[in-house]
């Protein structure tokens, strides 16, 4: 990844921190595994989703994720002429619509490829999705390449799946429930 000054000499000032280049913080990225989820939305802005792992809770008073879009993504336009998203967390053996949903698939052969529910905010709730949260975007912030979309949960549908799915190393890695 790269040289850098040992982390206890970065934070407590004695050493400058040197400048991080774009792939290694990509590489270092890539060693931060991540629930893979498909934003969905659908309304006047038409039916769009998108792959993302940059998914969070913020707060539970009230329920609300942040969801970072990228500007340029096809869903963009969608997702804010919309105000509304479902973030579909994903069981294993959905790696195939996450990789349709992170590509250059036209969003009708996207959705082709699931089973879908319409949610009360109307964004499609994927069948099967460990867990859905369906959202209104109350307030977005663009930082860089990206938006980022702080989501109100107006409602949750879980889909019973023991086994998750997470990025990692640049894979994907099933996450069992053995409880």
């Amino acid at each position: 990844m790269g040289t850098s000054a040992p982390l206890d000499e970065t934070i407590s000032g004695s050493t400058k921190a040197p400048a991080i280049t774009r792939e290694q913080y990509r590489d270092a990225m890539a060693r931060l595994g991540a629930a893979v989820t498909i934003v969905t939305t659908d309304g006047p802005g038409g039916r769009a989703g998108f792959t993302a792992s940059a998914v969070c809770s913020v707060t539970d008073s009230p329920p609300t994720l942040l969801v970072c879009l990228n500007k340029s993504s096809s869903a963009a336009h969608a997702v804010h002429a919309n105000g509304v998203v479902c973030v579909n967390t994903l069981a294993a053996g959905h790696e195939a619509l996450s990789n349709l949903f992170g590509g250059r698939t036209p969003a009708e052969e996207r959705f082709a490829a699931g089973q879908w529910h319409t949610s009360a905010t109307g964004a499609p709730i994927l069948v099967g999705a460990v867990v859905a949260f369906d959202c209104r975007i109350v307030r977005t912030v663009e930082v860089g390449t990206h938006d980022v979309l702080f989501c109100e949960v107006v409602g949750l549908a879980e889909g019973g799946g023991r086994e998750g799915l997470i990025y990692f190393s640049r894979r994907y890695h099933a996450v069992t429930d053995l409880s």
